[in-house]
């Protein structure tokens, strides 16, 4: 008889204080790495798959580079569950490619679990593939939520990245905090699923806080292009209040040098809602201050008083002499959720859990990252906190961070569980 999550509720709901004494005797064996009862001693097989050029690198190589630093930490204190991990790792490309590694690591290799991805094309062609094959998949993006509506709407096995909105949700936020009294708003965004959903959810939210806006142009380059003199002499002829743009990689850098060029920023606002995305792109030279900039998950100056966060980047550092960024968060969250569904699960069956007790255990789990706690909702969408600040110059480095930052948790970003995404917009005014 097939289990329900209900089920596992029931039986693993109470199994923290086992799972915990589990961790503690486990970092006292340290490294001797002894299986208990009901463990396989071979090693547990991670596939990873990811961006390592291109565009998509600005993500994919963090996001690989988190992972590493998350396997070479799990492994010093003994693996899982006493399992050395071992990656298997197979480069993202176009779709169809794509599948065809997915199913080389699930059925050739037989991994246990495959976590990453950063294309929204891949995603969307792996997702029901991972379905078919019973494989978990831990996403670190590439799951827009439009494209999961229609492809993956009550996934089993199929774990996604946060809502595609969810910065533009942020900047809206920080639009109302701060440009309370724009007139008017023009958007630049990638011609495709992300930058228009962006675009349409920033739209549609911000006539919630500010009714009286007009948004006066939209322009979509291509997602790569390098070109935007005649995109900025549009701008500047619209004469708008504020900017908005999801451009998330190394497209900031160079928009922002050719806006300097010709002084696109010295009176106009400008709202980069996922800019911080690469931040270490955007030099000082040719960035200006008081932007909003969106960091997503994650934001290295922000860790203090997290003593992961902290070690984290003192790690990053040593490993690569450069700053962590968003995906490293992403890529250590879906691992460290993995291997605490298994030790919660051992708690209470006294063995290795299954693929299908996994999948039904990560929904509602919390677990520590990087960034801080975060977790997977009940409809298996991660639900990490939002970054958010002004660009500023005041810092050490030569490359903007940002100031007067903002955290906003996932239930001001996110809609609810079971709720589609305008309806969740037009309801803030009933609450």
């Amino acid at each position: 008889m097939e289990k329900t999550r209900r089920d596992f509720v029931k039986l693993v709901g109470g199994a923290a204080l086992g799972a915990g004494a589990i961790l503690a005797s486990r970092s006292k064996a340290g490294a001797q790495a002894k299986t208990p009862k009901g463990v396989p001693s071979e090693p547990v097989k991670i596939g990873v798959i990811t961006l390592l050029q291109g565009t998509g690198a600005l993500l994919g190589v963090p996001g690989l580079r988190g992972a590493e630093i998350w396997l070479e930490k799990t492994n010093a204190a003994g693996g899982i569950l006493g399992r050395k991990v071992e990656f298997y790792q197979e480069e993202e490309t176009v779709p169809r490619e794509t599948v065809e590694k997915f199913r080389k690591l699930t059925l050739q290799n037989k991994v246990d679990v495959v976590v990453g991805l950063i294309s929204t094309g891949n995603g969307l062609a792996v997702g029901p593939v991972a379905e078919e094959l019973g494989q978990l998949w831990l996403a670190w993006d590439a799951t827009t939520q439009k494209g999961v509506e229609e492809t993956m709407l009550k996934p089993k096995y199929v774990f996604r990245a946060p809502d595609n909105e969810w910065d533009a949700i942020a900047g809206v936020l920080m639009t109302a905090k701060h440009y309370p009294n724009i007139k008017t708003v023009a958007g630049i965004n990638n011609d495709y699923s992300y930058g228009r959903d962006c675009w349409e959810t920033y739209v549609a939210a911000l006539k919630e806080y500010l009714p009286n806006v007009r948004f006066v142009l939209d322009l979509w380059p291509k997602l790569g292009e390098t070109e935007f003199t005649s995109h900025i002499a549009a701008i500047k002829k619209a004469n708008p209040d504020l900017l908005m743009c999801s451009f998330w990689g190394g497209d900031n850098a160079i928009f922002f040098k050719q806006a300097a060029g010709a002084g696109l920023f010295q009176k106009m606002k400008g709202n980069f809602i996922a800019a911080g995305m690469s931040y270490f792109t955007l030099k000082k030279e040719f960035t200006p201050p008081g932007i909003v900039m969106g960091f997503n998950c994650y934001y290295f100056q922000a860790l203090d008083t997290w003593p992961l966060g902290k070690w984290f980047v003192k790690r990053h550092l040593e490993k690569y002499k450069e700053y962590p960024g968003a995906e490293c968060d992403n890529a250590y969250f879906t691992l460290e959720a993995y291997k605490a569904a298994i030790e919660k699960l051992y708690a209470v069956l006294g063995r290795w859990p299954t693929k299908e007790e996994i999948a039904l255990t990560l929904p509602g789990i919390q677990v520590p990252s990087i960034s801080g706690y975060r977790g997977f909702s009940e409809d298996n969408r991660a639900i990490p906190d939002c970054y958010v600040g002004l660009s500023t110059h005041k810092n050490p480095f030569d490359f903007v961070t940002i100031e007067r930052v903002e955290i906003f948790p996932p239930h001001m970003t996110q809609k609810p569980t079971g709720m589609k995404l305008h309806d969740w917009i037009k309801s803030w005014k009933k609450t």
